[in-house]
């Protein structure tokens, strides 16, 4: 019993904190993409300075209106057989 509880205690704040975590960056990601400042603001942070129309195509892509995001283009790539 001395072992188990603690061991008991991690696994269940390890799972809590997952959760929480998952909830938080959720929320996050929600407000980002109402908040075109918000937006602009993470991209400059990592290195990108975006104009007006790559803004408005990463917030299409963040709400998920973009069915073509993550599509190759057609025409190229692809596994083809025989070359």
């Amino acid at each position: 019993m001395n072992i188990a509880l603690p061991i008991i205690t991690l696994v269940v704040g390890l799972i809590g904190g997952f959760f929480i975590g998952v909830y938080y960056l959720r929320r996050q990601m929600t407000t980002m993409q109402n908040d075109p400042e918000m937006l602009q603001k993470v991209a400059k942070q990592m290195g990108y300075n975006l104009n007006s129309k790559q803004m408005q195509r990463a917030q299409q892509m963040m709400k998920g209106n973009n069915p073509q995001a993550g599509r190759p283009a057609p025409g190229r790539g692809g596994n083809r057989k025989g070359r």
